[in-house]
């Protein structure tokens, strides 16, 4: 039987573990390439041959998604995998009509062949879109957990933007393992609030062999916390589903692929900021949900912010610089650098398009309405220098940094600055704290 040749369209991420779980070894298949989209100079590799398996001595080329239709016909392409996520469902299906013309079919994977089985009780918390409040909830769960005297093992959706033999299975217990991995500002803004916490997350590239270490971490092992990426659903198997909703972007939990998935698959649904968010949203998003999964427990919640030295903003002309992926392919007009500033009497949000250099200037011509923010881009060493040249050009009194990493740990901030910090409050019950107690009387033996 002639195999059947495979193009998988990812972003470095989700498309790796299709392939890994699905693809990798079945002689059905040719996977013939991988497709980059969503993030910066991720095209121009390959997956390696260490990590591709028996049928790919050579490993498989990673091509720009801009090639699309080149690629389908020169590669005799019969199937085309779609494995991104935090997309309209336009975008989704204007790429399917793009391969469907150009004689390919176009495949969307589902959960029964991807999500990995652990042999450890898994609570999965993912969103609908990029910046609803994911980390912050999986920070509430793995406190509640630990204080019932649990051994949490956090795994995080992936982000593998270097080598990626050297990135197969990464383990983080300190900040020192944050310079051991080379990682990126995107990367430490996920793991660092992990590890200055005390807990030990899991990240990498292979996310079998990842479960594998995790289950028998040096440090013990009694619950897998999956923390999701963008809006993709669990590469593990949950017992316990949570999916944060976001109601300044009411109807996205509807629009929005795969965060449509997470929602119908949810046991608990977290609706995040309503301390900020319009009533009439918040409204929509409650009749959403109940219309798509009306079986599932609802959490609301608050993002509480604070700030380190308030007086930085009160009166001053300010910089806001906001976690990049949500401004980015997250589409969020503010966030909780903007919230903390104009709730403290910031007299101005100083916008940094006039002052922008570099590999930032690609990032504003790619994603035009981010507005009067500064994304905190640093996917490679040239992106984090033009960050701080950015910030060193802005004319302004002081500087807003609301992104989950310490930027000063990272580049060099001549101008006053201070950091806003945000975290989950949940208002009345159903609470966490219920949800999880059950959780752990019926699953954590």
């Amino acid at each position: 039987m002639k195999r059947k040749n495979v193009m998988i369209l990812g972003a470095a991420g989700r498309d790796f573990h299709n392939f890994n779980t699905y693809y990798r070894d079945d002689e059905g298949f040719d996977v013939r390439a991988f497709t980059a989209a969503q993030i910066p100079d991720i095209d121009g590799r390959k997956y390696p041959a260490e990590l591709a398996g028996k049928l790919y001595p050579e490993g498989i080329p990673i091509h720009a998604q801009d090639d699309l239709e080149k690629l389908i016909k020169e590669l005799d392409i019969d199937i085309c995998v779609f494995s991104y996520s935090d997309v309209p469902y336009s975008f989704v299906m204007g790429i399917s009509a793009r391969v469907n013309a150009a004689g390919a079919q176009f495949l969307l994977m589902g959960t029964k062949d991807t999500m990995i089985k652990s042999t450890k009780p898994v609570v999965a918390v993912c969103a609908v879109r990029t910046g609803c409040g994911k980390s912050q909830t999986s920070r509430k769960i793995v406190e509640t957990l630990k204080a019932m005297g649990l051994r949490v093992v956090a795994v995080r959706h992936p982000m593998p933007y270097g080598d990626l033999v050297k990135q197969t299975v990464q383990r983080f217990a300190t900040l020192e393992d944050l310079k051991k991995h080379d990682c990126t500002i995107e990367e430490m803004e996920e793991y660092e609030p992990y590890v200055t916490r005390g807990n030990v997350i899991y990240a990498g590239v292979d996310y079998g062999a990842i479960l594998e270490q995790a289950e028998n971490d040096p440090d013990g092992c009694d619950v897998i916390l999956w923390d999701g990426g963008n809006n993709d659903f669990p590469f593990y198997k949950p017992d316990l589903m949570v999916t944060v909703v976001d109601p300044h972007r009411p109807g996205h939990e509807l629009s929005y692929y795969p965060g449509e998935v997470n929602l119908r698959i949810s046991d608990v649904v977290v609706i995040n900021k309503i301390d900020s968010a319009d009533f009439e949203n918040i409204q929509t998003v409650r009749k959403n949900i109940a219309m798509a999964n009306p079986k599932a427990l609802v959490v609301e919640a608050a993002s509480t912010i604070t700030v380190d030295k308030p007086e930085v903003i009160k009166g001053k002309r300010v910089l806001v610089v906001e976690d990049g992926p949500t401004l980015t392919h997250g589409e969020m007009k503010i966030g909780a650098g903007v919230v903390a500033a104009r709730k403290l009497g910031a007299t101005e949000l100083v916008d940094p398009r006039p002052y922008i250099t570099g590999k930032l200037k690609d990032t504003f011509r790619t994603y035009p309405n981010i507005g009067t923010l500064l994304p905190a881009m640093g996917y490679g060493e040239q992106q984090v220098k033009d960050l701080e040249k950015t910030i060193e050009n802005t004319d302004c009194d002081s500087v807003v940094i609301a992104t989950p990493v310490d930027l000063n740990r990272i580049i060099k901030i001549k101008k006053p600055n201070t950091r806003v910090h945000y975290d989950l409050q949940e208002i009345g019950s159903p609470n966490l704290n219920e949800i999880l107690n059950d959780f752990v009387k019926e699953k954590v033996k």
